[in-house]
């Protein structure tokens, strides 16, 4: 009866029922080297076996004899004692036919009455090798599978091999079966893997009885996965995933593992083989077997084989299996169930009584149990319930010690993954998933959670120095088991969890001198469970800190100024909604702890926490990042309530002022239109003609201040900040601009009103450098860095190549490095230079950037558009904010710093690149600003009215038609307002001129014609103003605008002569000369000519340019104010320049300083003064001319010894002292040369 199970060559039939070798010629011993494949049959039987039979072959046919004649007979059976038979056979040949029924023996066994070859000696060589997913061929898993097997359908007693097992030896053997499982082969414990967790999960959860007694499982099962899944963690470690996890582990979790059914005869929710036995609680054997054990045997596992008999999933439990897997908490209700207060914070105990308390509780429980079972068994004869998985699992952990504890500390994620399934199964199977958080599990469940989350947070504190991999493993694995229990279990008993492991790890920091690894694993900690798809519901963003008059206020509520002042209470409330207050932490709690830790790194007097910077910020960034993309939360109004969330980040960032990185000093190297009316934010002795001598400027090697003047508030204190990265600094004001932009305007309005005017300055200057920040760059800017970084790894490609081809020696650059000799790269950074270093990673360019490094043209364009849109929207934000502060401010005592701080944040924006539409917004606040308050700009910042005319006229010469009608607009009604005031507009009449001037003398891409058309609209406005049609105001207009159209004249012809310095210099000086009745329009004059002669390295000339300018501002001050120790005129410079007389002021048509508008600017002061002779001594010491340097000192001491100004008297007695040296140094090199000559 041979079974077509052979498998054919290719010419044959698929199967036959024999294959034969090829024929060995004249050899008494052939070796045949064929390879013959069986298909096993799906059930094997004792009588399945494999028959060999040999052959003679006669070469010549004879008369009445066959050409093969059997000569011997061998076999092996498939089976024996329930085991496959493999490996190497010398089986004995027998020379007769085997008897019948003789497949059940072994050949080896001398069968009675039969011949053998060699007398029954081994004499045929066989190897046989299975390939099987249902014999395990491993005598450890046989044995555990066999004992389960025999419990399941209870047949005792049980072969295994040549032993026998007794029911009342089971228990003994089970228990050693399972412990000796950590012996079996990787190969087939992989092979077998998803049925032995199975096979040890339905142990734990149903205990078997045994002879009447129930035996406790769970203990032992709970070392044997322990043991496995880290063996198998070790030794597969390229089959991990992102995140460490193995990834047949992660797919028994996400595709296998199902509860086993909750009630004897109820169907297995799962797969069939999983269900396990319906008999496993039986008091005594069953006399008929019942019909589902057929399905239910232990080895019946293969859907796809119709010979095996199995349970296919049905499509309906696959739906529901998939529905267990998922059935998660997805309300998206804003109303929490449990709530943060539904348990009492710190309620916990401290571990060690923790887990004796569950030791002990896990004693009387299993007493407890077992009396009450067998008391129910004696009446029904039947065990009524499980134990429930998740519970063992939990109980399990918090009792095991020793090297099973570390095992499951290894794999925690296994278990915790395996804990939360079982977990949302029970909930889903047993229809609880609706059922109140708080009654969803025991309280006995929930203490061995809290115990094993308190030992485990404990183990991190304690062992992070040591086991570093293990603790970043085992923290992020705690993380999100806790942000999976959010999910399904009562959130303030999980709030609490959290807190504990919070407590665990702040007693330790305590005590650390190198705080910044916890501190980072709790980041990450903290970063997982932020990351919970409820995390703004588990925040209750609805239940308020102050509770508002009406859901939605109303547009008269919030712009009425008195909404602003409201009583102390609710004053306190918002207050708090802005700080990280303690009801705002209890409100919010993960916003609270999020906001903590970032201000907890962020400041400035926490050591070792630098290098975190860029993790925390990241990490909020992150969050308000996932809020913004969330369509849930793109209704305005609940976008207000998100960012309500994150209020306190705004006074986080304000004092985080003096650490972020200046954008502004970027800005000002690409350089600023210099002008008389330069930006406030330039120090009062900056230079115009060129930055980098302004350092210098007051002979001291201070830095340039390049923030507003508010700034020195913030930095005054005297430490030294560690300075962020312009990355994390981005990112940070990125984040202030959304809470800024989502934020409820009544509720910033009445936080604005709270503040001080000191701190209200420092959101101005915060709000400037966003300005700065978000600056459009262009196109070209992107082209440039991409070719940047294309060259720099060609560059270090070239490098690499040629220390790898040896054309620099390993011994030769070891040599250069240690004299530290190594050239400098391309990128400005010695490739290796004094760091005693080999290699370094963060020089190999290419290595990091796998992306293409050359970009295309259009991701180029794409990115220049992305970056255009933030800077509008930025910019927009910037605005909006300004206006909520006018508002604000407009009704309090201190408003006039304020709003100056206000006009300069705007100017700023006005000069960065912006989008034609922030322009028009910006035009209309600033020309609102004006009307508003006009006394704020003609009285008292006279300085940012000079400047805002050079910014209005600057747009005025735009491309673009539309930013030209709202400048020619603004400056036009800027005009009109100060006419109205004074019915005189000399100031903007002389600011304009200036500027224009400026603009003139130092705009690249100033454009004519364009200018000449907003001149025609102005007059136009002027003309067409009915209002003032009969005053002298349009003929003011008139003049003014022929004025300038004469200066653009002379502009022209300096443009002819750009190429040609010293006919352009010529020019300019022609212009200067022009407007010497003019004294501002000259000293702008005169610091442009400085200005090109510094450029060009002319040091003398600018030098008495310089001088030029000083002795004009000394004519006119002298007539300002009578003070003794100022020069009397220009008389006074006589020594260091004859010519210095032409700015004598002596002529009829000289203009009084007296009169608005006249002599208004920052340098027709004292200070303005000695600011230009101090520039004008450098500009002589640069040059060489010593004794001219000494002659400007002579008529600046006097001014220092009146205002007793020692540091700048001891400042200058050096300068003089290292001029005289110099010329000492000079003559008698002069002296020496001329002895040798004669």
């Amino acid at each position: 009866n041979a079974l077509k199970v052979i498998f054919g060559k290719s010419s044959c039939s698929e199967f036959s029922k024999e294959a034969y070798t090829a024929v060995v010629y004249h050899n008494r011993s052939p070796d045949f080297h064929e390879e013959i494949k069986v298909k096993l049959p799906a059930t094997l039987t004792d009588h399945h076996h494999l028959l060999f039979t040999f052959y003679h072959v006669s070469c010549q046919q004879k008369q009445n004899t066959p050409l093969e004649t059997p000569v011997g007979y061998t076999w092996i059976p498939m089976l024996q004692n329930g085991r496959l038979k493999t490996g190497q056979f010398c089986l004995p040949v027998s020379l007769e036919k085997p008897p019948q029924a003789y497949s059940v023996l072994s050949p080896e066994v001398p069968l009675p009455g039969m011949k053998w070859v060699d007398n029954h000696k081994g004499v045929f060589n066989v190897e046989v090798v299975a390939v099987s997913s249902i014999h395990t061929q491993d005598p450890y898993l046989d044995k555990f599978f066999a004992l389960v097997n025999a419990l399941d359908e209870h047949m005792f007693p049980v072969r295994i091999g040549d032993m026998r097992i007794m029911e009342n030896n089971l228990e003994n053997e089970l228990k050693s079966s399972i412990s000796a499982l950590n012996s079996s082969q990787l190969e087939p414990v992989v092979r077998f893997l998803h049925l032995l967790l199975d096979k040890l999960i339905l142990l734990v959860v149903r205990p078997p009885v045994i002879a009447g007694q129930i035996v406790n499982l769970g203990q032992a099962s709970f070392e044997a996965m322990a043991s496995i899944i880290n063996r198998l963690h070790k030794n597969l470690e390229g089959n991990h995933d992102q995140h460490g996890r193995n990834n047949l582990l992660a797919s028994y979790i996400y595709y296998v593992f199902r509860l086993p059914n909750t009630y004897p005869n109820s169907p297995s929710p799962g797969p069939g083989g999983l269900g396990g036995s319906v008999h496993y609680a039986t008091m005594a054997r069953s006399a008929v077997r019942p019909a589902s054990l057929n399905l239910n045997r232990s080895r019946s596992l293969s859907n796809s084989n119709p010979d095996i008999s199995g349970t296919p999933t049905s499509p309906d439990d696959e739906v529901r299996s998939i529905i267990g897997s998922k059935g998660l908490d997805r309300s998206n209700s804003w109303v929490n169930t449990g709530g943060p207060k539904a348990a009492p914070w710190g309620s916990n105990p401290s571990p060690s009584t923790e887990s004796t308390q569950a030791m002990d509780r896990s004693c009387n429980r299993m007493s407890s149990h077992t009396e009450t079972s067998s008391f129910l068994q004696t009446l029904t004869g039947r065990l009524p319930t499980k134990k429930l998985f998740h519970e063992e699992l939990a109980l399990q952990w918090v009792v095991c010690s020793g090297s099973v504890r570390e095992s499951a500390l290894q794999q925690a994620w296994f278990f915790f993954e395996l804990m939360v399934k079982s977990m949302v199964h029970h909930l889903y199977f047993n229809d609880k998933l609706d059922a109140p958080r708080k009654s969803r599990f025991p309280e006995r469940f929930m203490d061995d959670i809290a115990a094993l989350v308190s030992t485990i947070a404990s183990d991190i504190v304690s062992r992070f120095q040591k086991d570093t991999e293990m603790v970043e493993r085992l923290n992020t694995s705690l993380a999100f088991f806790l942000n999976d229990l959010l999910s399904v279990m009562d959130r303030g008993f999980v709030f609490s969890l959290i807190k504990t492991c919070y407590k665990q790890v702040s007693s330790k920091l305590y005590s650390l001198p190198n705080p910044s690894v916890l501190v980072s694993l709790r980041l990450d900690f903290l970063r997982i469970i932020c990351s919970h798809e409820h995390y703004v519901t588990l925040n209750l963003p609805c239940s308020l800190l102050t509770p508002p008059a009406s859901p939605s206020p109303s547009v008269s509520s919030a712009t009425s100024q008195s909404s602003g002042f409201s009583t102390n209470v609710q004053d306190q409330k918002i207050a708090n909604m802005f700080e990280l207050s303690v009801p705002f932490r209890q409100q919010h709690y993960l916003a609270g702890l999020v906001l903590t830790e970032l201000a907890l790194i962020l400041d400035p007097d926490a050591e070792g926490l630098f290098g975190l910077h860029k993790k925390v910020i990241n990490m909020v960034h992150n969050l308000l990042s996932s809020h913004d993309s969330d369509p849930r939360y793109s209704d305005p109004q609940i976008k207000a309530r998100v960012a309500m969330l994150y209020l306190p980040l705004i006074g986080i960032i304000m004092e985080t002022v003096p650490q972020l990185y200046d954008f502004t000093e970027t800005h000002n190297q690409r350089g600023r239109p210099i002008c008389i009316a330069t930006d406030d934010y330039e120090s009062e002795s900056g230079s115009m003609i060129s930055q980098t001598v302004a350092m210098a400027i007051a002979g001291t090697s201070v830095p340039q201040l390049t923030r507003p003047g508010s700034f020195l508030l913030t930095s005054t204190s005297g430490r030294q900040h560690t300075t962020f990265s312009a990355e994390s600094s981005r990112s940070l004001l990125i984040c202030l601009l959304w809470v800024l932009k989502n934020a409820d305007e009544t509720v910033l309005q009445k936080w604005f009103t709270d503040l001080s005017v000191l701190q209200l300055n420092r959101l101005l200057d915060l709000l400037y450098l966003c300005v700065s920040c978000f600056e459009y760059k262009g196109k070209k800017v992107f082209e440039r860095m991409n070719s940047l970084t294309f060259k720099k790894s060609k560059d270090m490609r070239a490098k690499l190549e040629e220390a790898i081809l040896g054309s620099i020696g390993a011994r030769q650059e070891m040599v250069r490095r240690s004299r530290g000799q190594l050239e400098r790269s391309p990128s400005g950074s010695a490739f290796g230079s004094q760091e005693n270093l080999r290699w370094r990673k963060d020089m190999t360019h290419w290595r990091q950037n796998t992306e293409k490094l050359d970009k295309s043209r259009a991701e180029i364009e794409h990115e220049a558009l992305i970056d255009g849109n933030l800077a509008t929207e930025a910019n927009l934000i910037i605005l909006d904010t300004l206006e909520i502060v006018v508002q604000t401010v407009s009704v309090t005592e201190s408003k006039e710093s304020i709003l100056g701080g206000v006009l300069k944040v705007l100017l700023h924006s006005m000069a960065c690149n912006q989008s034609a539409v922030y322009l028009q917004h910006c035009f209309a606040t600033q020309r609102a600003l004006v009307s508003k308050f006009p006394e704020l700009l003609f009285e008292e910042e006279t300085e940012q009215c000079a400047d805002l005319c050079l910014r209005l006229l600057r747009h005025c010469s735009s491309s673009i038609s539309t930013i030209r009608s709202h400048a020619s607009a603004s400056l036009y009604l800027l005009m009109r307002q100060n006419f109205e005031i004074g019915n005189n507009f000399a100031r903007v009449k002389m600011q304009v001129t200036m500027s224009l001037s400026s603009l003139v003398g130092t705009s690249q891409n100033f454009n004519e014609e364009f200018l000449r058309r907003s001149l025609k609209t102005i007059l136009t406005y002027a003309e067409e103003d009915l209002e003032l049609r009969e005053t002298t105001f349009p003929d003011q207009v008139q003049d003014l605008v022929f004025n300038l159209h004469m200066i653009l004249s002379d502009t022209v012809k300096m443009k002819e002569h750009q190429e040609d310095p010293e006919m352009l210099i010529d020019l300019m000086y022609r212009i200067a000369k022009g407007y010497q009745t003019s004294p501002d329009l000259r000293l702008t004059w005169l610091q442009n000519m400085a200005g090109k002669h510094s450029e060009r390295s002319n040091h003398a000339e600018a030098a008495q340019c310089l001088v030029h300018s000083a002795a004009l501002v000394a004519e006119y001050l002298s007539m300002l104010e009578d003070r003794k120790y100022l020069p009397v005129g220009c008389v006074t410079f006589q020594n260091i320049s004859s010519n210095v007389l032409e700015e004598s002021a002596v002529s009829d048509d000289v203009v009084s300083p007296d009169e608005e508008g006249i002599c208004s600017g920052k340098y027709f002061t004292e200070s303005g003064l000695v600011g230009l002779l101090e520039q004008a001594a450098a500009s002589f010491s640069m040059a060489g001319m010593y004794e001219a340097v000494n002659e400007v000192y002579k008529v600046l001491i006097p001014i220092h010894e009146a205002n007793r100004d020692a540091k700048k008297l001891s400042t200058i007695h050096g300068k003089l002292q290292e001029a005289f040296s110099k010329i000492v140094h000079q003559s008698t090199g002069w002296e020496v040369g001329n002895v040798l000559v004669s």
